[in-house]
């Protein structure tokens, strides 16, 4: 195993990226370190592609993305997008909390979805470039108000994507409220390391530390039971190939049209990122290792894209053409007491680190 080669760093750069209906301006941000690019809009904290290289030293960029803002903002997969203030879904668009009810936008059927209609995703961060001593990066803060997409309590949130020395991509979440409310922060990157328009991923070598999944029923969403993953295709716990398992006769295949499940990290939460997770492609030798705070992991095969949106690279996104791995609290916290809780209390503060390292083999 090879790490990446030594690039200096270069203080973060921004430009012009187009406006929304409103006409506020979207800004796109450059970040380069340790062999490591980065491209950044403001409007939804958006990844719009990361460039790292190959065995050979070949750099290409490994995130699905659009080359326009137009096409984001037509767009419901969350490419690359930061997604709050509850990624992944809470059933039939409530939550009690406290003994009040809150109703939720619904974004998906009758389930909230990456904290519903006009979510963290659909937001234009303020955005602030640094270099601080080997590393660059960004720090982004958005406040959403009281009752915004029905969630209660002001929340203040900031997010520092930084690149080190070493190329990695790091991301620190911090939220704090003025009333309860409940948060669940991730980034929805889709990941092909063979290259963004290489088409399917379903060659790449996937391991996953967790001897556990949430199963999910109708919607998606989780029946509350914690299921082993032996003997099963979701046994990620040595690396193998994600194409074979995508062809099981399982029921919960069946159910999402492939993965689209949250694994119980064995780890659980931890107060530093632990390794979580580690995505190999063969032909270009890149890996991705994802070390997180986080007690769950979202495995997304990409089963909904359709071949209507046309990459960054001009080339149309099919089934398959990429893949999340979404850290996180699991999905439907708020409705199962027996999951690891969501709930944010003012004077405490939300705190979630992750972090992707990038190397060859």
């Amino acid at each position: 195993m090879t790490t990446l080669p030594h690039h200096p760093s270069r203080p973060p750069v921004s430009e012009p990226f187009g406006r929304l209906p409103d006409g506020t301006e979207v800004r796109r941000w450059w970040l380069e370190n340790g062999g490591t690019r980065l491209a950044v809009l403001s409007h939804g904290g958006i990844v719009q592609s990361l460039e790292t290289p190959d065995r050979d030293g070949r750099r290409a960029n490994v995130s699905l993305g659009f080359r326009g803002l137009d096409d984001y903002l037509g767009s419901r997969a969350y490419f690359g997008a930061l997604v709050g203030r509850y990624g992944n879904r809470i059933a039939h668009g409530w939550f009690d909390l406290d003994g009040t009810r809150h109703f939720l936008s619904v974004a998906s059927g009758e389930h909230t979805l990456h904290g519903g209609a006009l979510g963290f995703d659909r937001r234009n961060w303020t955005v602030h470039g640094f270099a601080r001593g080997t590393d660059v990066g960004l720090v982004l803060t958005l406040t959403s108000p009281h009752g915004d997409m029905g969630f209660p309590g002001t929340l203040d949130v900031r997010v520092v994507y930084t690149l080190t020395e070493g190329g990695d991509w790091r991301i620190d979440y911090r939220a704090v409220t003025d009333r309860p409310t409940v948060v669940n922060l991730t980034s929805h990157v889709y990941w092909n390391l063979a290259g963004e328009s290489a088409g399917s991923v379903d060659g790449h070598e996937l391991s996953i530390a967790a001897s556990r999944t949430t199963p999910v029923g109708t919607g998606l969403i989780p029946t509350g039971r914690l299921a082993p993953v032996a003997g099963t295709p979701f046994d990620f716990r040595t690396a193998r190939a994600i194409g074979p398992g995508l062809s099981a006769d399982d029921p919960q295949l069946r159910h999402a049209g492939g993965y689209d499940h949250n694994w119980v990290l064995d780890k659980g939460v931890t107060p530093t990122p632990e390794p979580a997770a580690t995505l190999y492609e063969p032909v270009s030798g890149r890996m991705l290792r994802i070390a997180t705070t986080e007690p769950g992991v979202q495995f997304y095969s990409g089963n909904f894209l359709d071949g209507t949106s046309t990459g960054s690279g001009g080339r149309p996104y099919r089934r398959g053409d990429g893949l999340c791995l979404e850290t996180q609290h699991f999905p439907d916290s708020p409705h199962q007491p027996e999951f690891p809780g969501t709930v944010l209390r003012p004077g405490e503060t939300y705190r979630s680190t992750t972090v992707h390292s990038f190397t060859t083999l």
